[in-house]
């Protein structure tokens, strides 16, 4: 069962599962629901069948295994996720590539929609699969069915994949895995689950014989540790049927190995763990408590402690947020929560982030705010607003229940059958939490927080991090600071007061002056008083859900070249003060309960403004009045100020510690030539320049008028309803003239053929970069010949980088046509592979742009695209975001909306030889930028 916010599963008959007027007997289990139907196979298959309409004519599949990565031998290390691999390489009924090939051809794209994980305790294998036709979900099952007992594991196969899995291995190297190795021997505190990463051992992976991987996979990959889920649109009893004759036929081996769990050794002491690494892009500390082995019983006292625990660790994670709002916050983030360790296992930690004041501030301010917890408790008032917060959002999920994508049940069910999680249906779930939570008290909130943080408990205390501002701490000193800081003398908090209301309702609304209405694509447009556009368009798609957003031709590169670090600071700070007279942390406790946000900001050529909020009218006004509050004036907090340039400014002091980041800037210096107005981070030099009420000014140049914006807002609201709402506040928003057009600072990227090698990072590690540009006549269509074209050559960075060569595990090109602030392309790829991978990498994509160049794509991969447009097209049709986002470009662009019909025409219409003269066109061999990352010498890492 979800941990109070997650969207959970549909509706189920109060009467049957908890009679509103029966006392909750926390000892009974809670029922499953009736919207899915759990069944069992002879052979001990589980099995999860719900009918959804969202999205339209699609299923979702899983396979879920209760094997991963722990249940390894000792010269397994690494195969369970190599197996995971090969499923998708050679099966009874797919010859490698025959699968993904198939697949790309109904619209399943790899990666995006087809993929597959393996965790320590499971493996999980994901297909989507469109219904329009039958024979595709009755080929899907076939596919699932190879995957539970048909993969080939053919040596050759094998002897392939190691090159893709070990690039998978080297993607994942770096600071945060040598501290994620470190550290698991003491989280684990010696468990097995330390030894048992899924990756595994790389010397495994590249000499594993055959036999090794085959008995995983016969020893494992057996029914009685399988579930198969199917949710989607498809009738129950089809599902059900396809179920039994894919998967009844499947035995378990005769004397199967027993599946056993891990233990987690309690930690008898408090114990540190210092990691100190140069690559790490920031420091922080944890304190980790002692892992507690408590399955989920599946009992309404099991889901009641849930809702308890989250409780407490939501109100502290508030308490630690509210100290960052000081002029010298103690650290520049820090939350805490329980989570599962494992199937059965959970534990609290709670960590923060280091600021300029070290360690010891931080580790103070946590255990003193937990010790504060523990002597003086929660207050009522706390607890009251965060009662609003879990009824409001599970209220949200009612409404929502049959709007909810299928992919957020089946991950419920996949948590059931991994690790209990009930699944009643979330309006008995619904009634279950009113029915919970008035007998849910502070002193529940403060018992539980003693169990999560006790006072005496041995605990991990760990500091992660770089020496950028100063040295690592000792373990000794780390402890003491510890030990110290538990022992400080804590006062109580005062509660304070916060308003009820943001503002009264402007007592003169705006006017309607004119209004339009386009039958075809559902839109109303709104012209107000003051000259403001409004475009309404109703739905159904998602419940209890209204988007808002505008955009509008300005931004930062309006901004003198000097003043543009405030610039780029504007709306950060903005936002960062809270609106009108409210600090953010009264803002938060004022609209508890509500669901309502407003955000502005600047990019380089556009303003532009987003909003979401509920469809209850206390919500929708709520977004309405936080809009019009932002164009109303700023707030203006020296304390804020200086917490904001204080995180600023640590992530200036840190910004050379990622060789990532190190890389980025100097891809982005060698398109632009270090341009002023190049996008990077800002230096400390630019820290300097920045200056609270030149920032605040430079906001108020773009947002003091909403003159020149087409608001527009989508979603589940009654145009009669909103109007009130829009006339009241758009139509009183101010309007004074201002510039309306972008500038043209000269930004441009480098021009012929410019390369450039990086060194940076300890790993053996390369990026290729590669930027093709030049100039290009914008259109619809050229943009949509644009997007074949990336499409394509990505098919063909799959079937022949990574698949054919084994030179990536992944990586993707992205390009487009731009119009502004002159008519260009780019085309930009970033591809992670070896040192000694970089020329051959290089040649073999230079080799399939050639292809592309002189042949165009075949007709099958062309198809590809197509079959994938279309169904993501069908999807996006449904979605509020597409809508908003699709008006509100079209505005822009100055397109007619009438466009979004006739998209689907366009690209059935798409050929071969678009795709080829697109290529010719684009892929420009004497004009491209090459950077390439190459990896240092020396290594610089220590833990103790």
């Amino acid at each position: 069962m979800p941990f109070l916010f997650r969207a959970t599963v549909l509706a189920a008959a109060l009467a049957t599962l908890l009679p509103a007027t029966a006392a909750v007997d926390l000892n009974a289990r809670v029922p499953v629901g009736p919207q899915v139907k759990v069944g069992k196979l002879a052979n001990g298959l589980t099995y999860y069948i719900q009918k959804n309409g969202k999205p339209e004519h699609r299923v979702e599949l899983r396979l879920v295994v209760k094997a991963g990565s722990v249940l390894e031998d000792d010269d397994q290390q690494g195969l369970a996720h190599m197996v995971e691999h090969l499923a998708f390489n050679g099966s009874t009924h797919f010859k490698k590539q025959e699968l993904v090939s198939y697949l790309q051809s109904i619209g399943v794209k790899f990666g995006a929609d087809l993929n597959a994980y393996t965790g320590l305790d499971e493996t999980v294998y994901m297909l989507p699969v469109p219904t329009d036709r039958k024979e595709n979900v009755e080929t899907a099952f076939t596919v699932l069915e190879d995957w539970a007992h048909g993969v080939t594991l053919a040596a050759d196969d094998i002897d392939k994949e190691r090159a893709i899995v070990l690039e998978e291995a080297r993607l994942h190297k770096g600071a945060q895995e040598r501290l994620r190795k470190a550290l698991a021997p003491k989280l684990y505190n010696g468990s097995r689950y330390a030894l048992r990463e899924p990756i595994g051992k790389e010397d495994v992976i590249r000499t594993a014989q055959p036999e090794a991987l085959r008995r995983f996979y016969r020893d494992w990959y057996r029914p009685d540790l399988m579930a198969v889920i199917v949710v989607g649109d498809i009738e129950p009893a089809e599902a059900e049927r396809l179920v039994k004759a894919h998967f009844a036929g499947l035995t378990n081996p005769p004397q199967p190995r027993p599946r056993t769990y891990a233990d987690i050794p309690a930690r008898t002491g408090t114990e540190a763990f210092v990691f100190a690494d140069e690559e790490m892009p920031r420091s922080a500390v944890e304190l980790n408590y002692p892992v507690r082995l408590e399955p989920d019983l599946g009992t309404y006292g099991s889901y009641r402690a849930k809702v308890v625990d989250n409780l407490a660790a939501i109100l502290l994670s508030l308490r630690l947020g509210e100290l960052t709002q000081q002029a010298n916050p103690p650290f520049l983030g820090a939350g805490g929560r329980t989570t599962p360790v494992s199937a059965r296992h959970k534990a609290f930690s709670v960590s923060a982030v280091v600021g300029a004041g070290g360690v010891v501030p931080a580790v103070a301010a946590v255990e003193q705010e937990m010790h504060r917890v523990r002597q003086f408790g929660f207050s009522e008032a706390e607890l009251a607003r965060v009662r609003k917060v879990v009824l409001n959002g599970m209220e949200s999920a009612v409404k929502q229940r049959d709007t909810t994508d299928s992919g957020r049940y089946v991950a419920e069910y996949q948590r059931n059958f991994l690790a209990g999680e009930s699944i009643p249906g979330i309006e008995a779930e619904f009634h279950l939490v009113q029915e919970l939570l008035p007998g849910i008290t502070v002193a529940d909130l403060n018992a539980a927080a003693r169990k999560a943080f006790p006072e005496d408990a041995g605990k991990l205390v760990v500091f992660a991090g770089n020496t950028k501002t100063g040295p690592a701490p000792t373990t000794d000193q780390l402890l003491a600071a510890d030990a110290a800081a538990a022992q400080a003398t804590v006062t109580d908090r005062a509660e304070k007061k916060v308003a009820q209301r943001l503002m009264d309702r402007p007592a003169t609304p705006g006017r309607i002056v004119t209004e339009t209405r386009d039958e075809t694509l559902g839109l109303t447009r709104l012209t107000l008083s003051n000259g403001v556009q409004v475009v309404l368009k109703p739905t159904a798609f998602r419940k209890d859900e209204v988007l808002l957003g505008a955009v509008r031709y300005g931004g930062q590169t309006l901004v003198d070249e000097k003043d543009l670090p405030n610039a780029r600071a504007a709306t950060g700070l903005a936002m960062s003060m809270g609106i009108k007279d409210f600090a953010p942390t009264d803002l938060m406790k004022m609209l508890a309960g509500r669901r309502a946000a407003v955000t502005l900001g600047m990019s380089d050529y556009t303003d532009e403004i987003g909003g979401q909020s509920a469809s209850g009218a206390e919500d929708l006004e709520t977004m309405f009045q936080m809009l019009w509050l932002r164009f109303d004036g700023v707030r203006r907090d020296e304390s804020l100020y200086k917490a904001y340039m204080g995180a600023l400014g640590d992530m200036v002091r840190n910004r050379a510690a990622a060789p990532e980041q190190r890389f980025a800037e100097a891809v982005a210096d060698t398109l632009y030539g270090r341009h002023p107005y190049e996008g990077r981070m800002p230096t400390q030099e630019d820290l300097g320049k920045i200056d609270l009420d030149r920032s605040l000014a430079v906001y108020r140049q773009r947002f003091a008028s909403a003159k020149g914006l087409t608001f527009v807002v989508v979603g589940d609201f009654d145009p009669a309803t909103i109007k009130p709402l829009v006339t009241a506040y758009l139509g009183t928003l101010p309007t004074p003239d201002l510039p309306l057009a972008y500038r043209d600072v000269g930004l441009r990227i480098a021009p012929g053929v410019v390369k450039k090698e990086v060194h940076a990072g300890t790993e053996p590690k390369s990026v290729v970069s590669l930027t093709f540009s030049g100039p290009a006549a914008w259109s619809p269509a050229e943009a949509l010949r644009m997007n074949a074209l990336i499409e394509v050559m990505n098919l063909r960075v799959n079937a022949v980088l990574r698949e054919k060569l084994g030179l990536i595990y992944s990586g993707q090109m992205a390009g487009a046509v731009q119009r502004i602030p002159y008519q260009h392309y780019e085309i930009s790829t970033q591809l992670p592979t070896g040192p000694e991978k970089v020329d051959q990498l290089v040649a073999a994509l230079f080799a399939e742009i050639d292809s592309v160049k002189a042949n165009g794509p075949t007709q099958a991969e062309l198809d590809k695209v197509k079959a994938n447009w279309r169904v993501v097209h069908e999807r996006s049709e449904h979605e509020n975001g597409y809508w908003l986002q699709s008006v509100k470009v079209s505005l822009l662009d100055g397109t007619p909306l009438s466009h979004l019909l006739t998209v689907m025409d366009e690209v059935d219409a798409l050929t071969v030889a678009d795709v080829r003269t697109a290529a010719q066109r684009y892929f420009d061999k004497d004009n491209y930028v090459q950077v390439v990352l190459l990896p240092e010498a020396d290594v610089k890492t220590a833990s103790k």
